[in-house]
């Protein structure tokens, strides 16, 4: 008996030396990879690409989940758009210094440190407000909304490559609504815990969802009225180059929820695409009546709770009753950061070690291929009057891509 124990307690020893060793070289390699450069996936259009901020303040309305009564509301746009370069433009930094400061205090030391890269370091392919290109008159104008524990920033790919295909992309962050926001005057807003929309879990009645969603959809609603202003205004640089007639939105998690209820409240939006988000709102039993697309993760091993089904059942629904054209597809091997700059800046060794629990195995890049492919074809046939073949015949191009809704 005492040889077996002692025979145990050596086993023992030695798997908690093994892994000891493992943690320490696993974190040792997430340390390096947060210090080394990377460069995001070339956009696929012909043109250059643009980058320009704006910091609005709504002064129509107050901010209800503002500490202080009174507040107004303040939304930050990050504008992408088809550039005309020249030898003066210099690129764009990924993320602001302010901003890269404030979301590393968000993150805290562990994935600050050795989940996340770090955001000084990956190179996008945009150029500080450079000219609008001078090859179109004008062109059409997609919304941007990432989910609630994102930032526009992490939709970097996807608006450069929308931007790249003649198209501006308009996205937006908003104080107590992003997961962090940085005011003009440089003071720092965090997300409150009590609003984090990913509590919700599908629920439609749940009163924050529904206080959350009234305020993302205003927003989205704020900016075009600020688009609107600065298309009239000839001292803009965008003055008259932006064709709001043709007003598209798309959006991922919580911000797909955002695109289909502002495109169903706002007679200016006329196609909404939603990636990986729950649908909420009166568009759940109203439907859209607009051409609309779901772009969704796999989600095949999660569906089995009474919850997840009336998700997909509430899609459906919606899907059921879109205009012909639309589309309901999933994207096999995707999870849900599969759409972002995070699948690519989150630790590629720790995302190697959650595939083997089958979370996703789809390659990041490839993800961000297919993602950017349909969302340019998807606006181009419902904002530029391309044929619907466009859209339609990339699931042959992917072998990834299933075909859901019929």
């Amino acid at each position: 008996m005492r040889r077996t124990l002692v025979w145990l307690a050596k086993a023992a020893a030695a798997v908690a030396v093994v892994l000891v060793a493992f943690v320490a070289i696993l974190l040792l390699v997430m340390w390096r990879e947060h210090q080394t450069d990377i460069t995001l996936p070339t956009p696929t259009g012909p043109f250059a690409v643009g980058r320009a901020t704006y910091a609005w303040t709504n002064e129509a309305e107050t901010d209800d989940l503002a500490p202080s009564p009174g507040s107004k509301r303040h939304v930050l746009a990050w504008v992408w758009y088809p550039a005309a370069r020249s030898h003066a433009d210099v690129p764009v930094a990924y993320m602001p210094a302010q901003w890269r400061a404030a979301f590393a205090e968000q993150l805290g030391m562990f994935m600050r440190s050795f989940f996340k890269k770090d955001p000084a370091l990956v190179h996008a392919h945009s150029w500080s407000n450079a000219m609008v290109s001078p090859a179109q008159h004008t062109y059409p104008v997609v919304l941007l909304r990432a989910g609630g524990s994102a930032l526009t920033t992490d939709f970097t790919t996807l608006a450069e490559d929308l931007a790249s295909h003649g198209f501006f992309v308009v996205g937006l962050d908003a104080p107590y609504r992003s997961v962090v926001f940085v005011l003009p005057d440089g003071r720092v807003v965090a997300r409150s815990p009590g609003y984090h929309v990913e509590n919700a879990n599908g629920n439609l009645a749940d009163p924050v969802i529904g206080k959350l969603l009234a305020m993302w959809t205003s927003d989205a609603t704020f900016v075009v009225d600020q688009l609107q202003r600065l298309n009239a205004d000839s001292s803009e640089k965008f003055a008259g180059r932006m064709d709001l007639q043709r007003l598209g939105m798309f959006g991922h998690s919580f911000g797909g929820a955002t695109a289909l209820e502002f495109c169903r409240q706002d007679s200016r939006c006329k196609a909404a695409l939603d990636m990986d988000g729950i649908p909420f709102g009166r568009v759940v039993p109203e439907g859209l009546g607009k051409p609309g697309m779901f772009l969704l993760s796999d989600h095949g091993g999660e569906m089995a709770d009474p919850e997840s089904r009336q998700v997909l059942a509430e899609i459906q629904s919606i899907y059921d009753h879109l205009p012909d054209g639309r589309l309901y597809l999933v994207i096999r091997g995707a999870n849900h950061f599969s759409f972002s700059d995070q699948i690519l800046l989150n630790s590629q060794a720790a995302m190697r070690l959650l595939r083997l629990v089958r979370f996703g195995g789809l390659d990041g890049r490839r993800g961000l291929a297919i993602s950017a492919d349909y969302v340019h074809t998807f606006f181009d046939v419902y904002l530029n009057g391309t044929p619907a073949a466009a859209l339609t015949s990339l699931s042959g191009k992917y072998q990834e891509v299933h075909i859901e809704g019929r």
